[in-house]
């Protein structure tokens, strides 16, 4: 293992791949955000609270 710190810096790596999972969470809850179901910045349950809705609603 210690060959391959060799090949590669670890200062340059260790940012890199700080990098690559900041933007990979910033993405995951962009993603989320898009839904109703995990949007909690709009007030979230939405969608729960229009299906009990319209089943109470339709018998």
């Amino acid at each position: 293992m210690w060959r391959v710190w060799l090949i590669f810096d670890p200062r340059q790596a260790l940012v890199a791949l700080s990098v690559f999972l900041f933007v990979l969470a910033i993405l995951i809850h962009f993603i989320l955000l898009s839904t109703d179901r995990f949007n909690w910045l709009d007030g979230g349950n939405n969608a729960v609270a229009a299906t009990s809705a319209s089943a109470t609603a339709t018998p």
